[in-house]
């Protein structure tokens, strides 16, 4: 008796060369999956391909059927840059790591500009991040020096302006944070 009879699992052979069948499904089966930008997409079928060898008639047309898939909508580099955006600054993140997680997933210069938070996002998110991480009046008990460093560096790696980082961990009060945030919004500085 084999190992596979008893155990009762069939063994999986090696995956099937992709052909422009599967490789359409596989596309659209991310795509269902994922929200994603066109040049996450087109790495992924890439990689796939790499992966799996293609057995079609001549070589793929990888970048045509990325391109089938934003004309139809299906992709939508905007929209996926907004929610990324939109994600990473509700969890603390600054202005610097927004953009470089934006030029990482293949985003164009023009559509990470628009994107680009204003002002008062950029605050929002750096209190975010201090609620969060319990730093400067945040934090319960006295904060030392080394504290207080670790915490403007860990502000900083999180992509923040170092004016941002040295108000927050400075300020005395959560009400002297919101006060800082509400001038952003009338949009004074």
């Amino acid at each position: 008796m084999t190992d596979s009879a008893i155990t009762g699992k069939r063994r999986k052979g090696p995956p099937k060369p992709l052909n422009s069948e599967r490789l359409r499904d596989l596309a659209l089966s991310y795509l269902a999956r994922f929200s994603t930008s066109a040049a996450k997409l087109e790495a992924y079928l890439a990689r796939k391909l790499r992966e799996r060898g293609w057995e079609g008639e001549g070589q793929p047309d990888i970048h045509g059927l990325v391109a089938r898939y934003v004309e139809l909508g299906y992709v939508d580099d905007a929209a996926y840059a907004r929610a990324q955006a939109g994600s990473l600054l509700r969890r603390g993140y600054g202005a610097r790591r927004v953009g470089q997680a934006l030029h990482a997933a293949g985003i164009a210069e023009p559509i990470r500009a628009e994107v680009d938070p204003a002002e008062f996002a950029r605050r929002e998110a750096a209190l975010a991040l201090a609620r969060k991480r319990r730093f400067g009046p945040f934090f319960d008990g006295a904060i030392e020096r080394d504290r207080r460093e670790k915490q403007v560096a860990a502000i900083l790696r999180a992509g923040h302006v170092y004016d941002h980082a040295r108000r927050v961990i400075d300020a005395s009060s959560e009400a002297e944070l919101e006060e800082w945030l509400d001038e952003a919004r009338d949009g004074v500085d």
